[in-house]
C-alpha cells in the first residue's frame, strides 16, 4: 500500500482560511485565479498521495455561500479544437462540463469569457451554443502590446474595450479548462473596471504547483516541470521575494517574467502594489501539509517517469516535440532517475521477449507484486494481465476460469460480423463486461470484480501504445500506465 504523505484534512482547513483572510485583506471582494484543476486533479493526488483529487472542490464547498465562478475560454483555443489530454474532449465541451459539474456542486456560475475574441466562426458559433443554453457570455479582446504597453492595456483600446462581468459575490473564482486560457489577464482587466466604477477588489492567485515552500530541486517541483514540459515552464528562485524579504522561494518563470508589469498595473489600479513578489501573490498551503517526505518523493519520481513515456508516446504519434522528450529527459537526470527505476517496464519488457517480441502488459500491485499478461487469441495483452492481477488480488487459483466461452464467443461475434472490428480480441472493457455478466452465476468471476477497487493507484506498463479504450479503463479503475512508444502494428492509421 502507498505510503501516505499528504495530510488532506490539514490542507482543507488551512486553505480556505487563508483564502478568508486574502477577500479580508482586499475589503470584502476577491478575484481569485484558480490555475490547475480544479476537478479530478489526479497529478496532485499521484504526487503528493493522500490528497484527494478532489480536494480542491471540497476546499472551495466551505466558502460556498461567498463563491461564484467564472470560465474563462481562449477564443483560439476553440477555433483550434484543442483538446484536453487527461480527458479526451476539446476545451469548449470541458467548458460545459466545468459548468455543469460547478452546478452540482451547488456553485453560481455567474458567466463564461472568451478571451482573444477576433470573430473566429467556432468561437462565435460557441457563443451561440452557450447563450441558447441560457449562459452569460463576455467577450475580451486582444490588446496590442500586452503586457508591456501599459498605456494601451490602461485606455479604450485596452482593458476598457472588454466586456465588465457582472457579479454579486465576495469571492469570484476565474478557472479554465486549461493554461493559456487568459485567467490572468480577466483578472486585471476586472480590476480596472471595477476602480472606474468606485468599487476595491483585490487580486489573489491560487497555483497548488510549484510550491513555493519547499526547495527548487524537491521530486515534486521537478514533477511539475515535467508536466508542462510542453509548455516550457521553468521553476526557479523568486528573486524579488529573496530581495523583499531575504527569503528563498519558489515561483515558475512567467510569473517572474511578468511580475514588474504587473507591479506597475496593480500601483495603476491601487495607486500601490499590494504584493512585493510574485510568491506574495499566492495562497497555496499544499507545502505545510506535507507529513512524509520521503513517500511525496518516492510518488514524484514515479510522476517524472510516467511523464517522460508519455512525452515519448506523443512524440511518437506527431502530437508531441522532441524538445518536450528532451526537457524531461533533463529532469529526470535532476532527479537522479532512470527507466530502471520502474520495475513494471522491466517486467513487460522481458515478458515480451519471452513471447517473441508479441505485445506483453504488466502490472505492479501495491504490495509490490509483478504480474503479467500476454496477447492470446481471445484477450489482448492488458486484458489478460487485467484478469491476471484479479486473480492474484483474490487469491483465485490461476487454473481457475472466470469467463465462460458462452459469454466470450457472442462478444467477439458481434464485433466482427456485426460492427466491422477486424481484431476478435477483446479490450480491457469488454472483458470487464463479460466478467459482471459470468459474475451473476460464477462465484469466483464475483470475487475477481470484488478485487477492482484494489487496482488504484497500482503501476502498469505496456509493450505498445494501447487503443484509446483501454487507456479510458485503466484511468478509470486508477491504473498509473505507461506505454512504450510503439504501435502494436505497421498500418497508418490507428483506431
Amino acid at each position: 500500500m502507498q505510503r501516505q504523505g499528504f495530510d488532506n484534512e490539514k490542507y482543507l482547513k488551512m486553505q480556505s482560511e487563508m483564502i478568508k483572510q486574502r477577500i479580508d485583506h482586499f475589503g470584502g471582494k476577491l478575484y481569485l485565479e484558480f490555475g490547475g484543476k480544479l476537478f479530478d486533479d489526479y497529478h496532485a493526488s499521484r504526487v503528493l498521495p493522500g490528497f484527494q483529487p478532489d480536494s480542491k472542490i471540497n476546499m472551495l464547498r466551505q466558502l460556498k455561500d461567498q463563491a461564484e465562478i467564472v470560465i474563462v475560454i481562449n477564443a483560439g483555443d476553440i477555433e483550434k479544437n484543442k483538446v484536453r489530454g487527461d480527458l479526451g474532449i476539446t476545451y469548449d465541451l470541458d467548458v460545459l462540463r466545468l459548468i455543469d459539474a460547478f452546478r452540482g456542486y451547488g456553485f453560481l456560475v455567474g458567466s463564461v469569457v472568451l478571451t482573444r475574441y477576433q470573430d473566429q466562426p467556432a468561437a462565435t458559433a460557441f457563443i451561440k451554443r452557450l447563450e441558447a443554453l441560457g449562459v452569460k457570455v463576455y467577450l475580451h479582446y486582444p490588446i496590442p502590446g500586452y503586457p508591456s504597453d501599459l498605456a494601451t492595456i490602461f485606455s479604450d483600446e485596452g482593458y476598457g474595450k472588454n466586456d465588465y462581468i457582472e457579479t454579486s459575490n465576495p469571492l469570484v473564482v476565474i478557472t479554465a479548462p486549461g493554461p493559456g486560457s487568459g485567467k490572468m489577464a480577466t483578472c486585471l482587466s476586472q480590476l480596472y473596471h471595477e476602480n472606474l466604477r468606485g468599487v476595491k477588489a483585490g487580486y489573489a492567485k491560487f497555483e497548488t504547483f510549484p510550491i513555493w515552500n519547499i526547495p527548487l530541486k524537491h521530486p515534486v517541483n521537478i514533477a511539475y516541470e515535467a508536466a508542462t514540459a510542453d509548455l516550457d515552464d521553468v521553476n526557479m528562485i523568486d528573486p524579488f521575494h529573496l530581495e523583499a524579504y531575504g527569503q528563498t522561494t519558489v515561483n515558475y518563470n512567467r510569473d517572474v517574467e511578468i511580475f514588474p508589469v504587473l507591479k506597475t498595473m496593480f500601483e495603476m489600479i491601487y495607486g500601490t502594489s499590494p504584493y512585493k513578489s510574485p510568491t506574495d501573490m499566492g495562497v497555496n498551503m499544499a507545502g505545510n501539509c506535507i507529513i512524509d517526505d520521503e513517500a511525496v518523493r518516492a510518488a514524484s519520481k514515479e510522476e517524472i517517469l510516467r511523464r517522460y513515456y508519455a512525452a515519448l508516446c506523443e512524440e511518437r504519434q506527431g502530437l508531441g516535440t522532441a524538445h518536450a522528450r528532451t526537457k524531461i529527459e533533463l529532469l529526470m537526470r535532476q532527479a537522479g532517475i532512470t527507466s530502471n527505476d520502474r520495475p513494471v517496464i522491466a517486467a513487460a519488457l522481458k515478458k515480451s521477449e519471452e513471447t517473441d517480441g508479441a505485445p506483453a502488459f504488466a502490472f505492479e500491485l501495491n504490495d509490490g507484486t509483478l504480474i503479467t499478461g500476454k496477447t492470446s487469441s481471445l484477450l489482448g495483452a492488458a486484458s489478460a494481465a487485467l484478469l491476471n492481477a484479479l486473480k492474484t488480488l483474490g487469491g483465485i487459483d490461476d487454473s481457475i476460469p472466470l469467463m465462460s466461452p458462452v459469454v466470450i464467443e457472442p462478444i467477439q461475434n458481434l464485433k466482427i460480423n456485426h460492427l466491422g472490428n477486424h481484431n476478435p480480441r477483446l479490450h480491457t472493457d469488454e472483458v470487464l463486461i463479460a466478467l459482471a455478466i459470468c459474475a451473476v452465476t460464477n462465484p469466483m468471476a464475483k470475487k475477481a470484480i470484488d478485487q477492482l477497487p484494489k487496482l488504484r493507484d497500482c503501476e502498469a506498463h505496456s509493450t505498445v501504445m494501447l487503443a484509446q479504450v483501454d487507456m479510458n479503463t485503466m484511468r478509470k479503475l486508477g491504473v498509473h500506465l505507461t506505454c512504450e512508444p510503439k504501435h502494436q502494428t505497421k498500418k497508418l492509421f490507428h483506431g
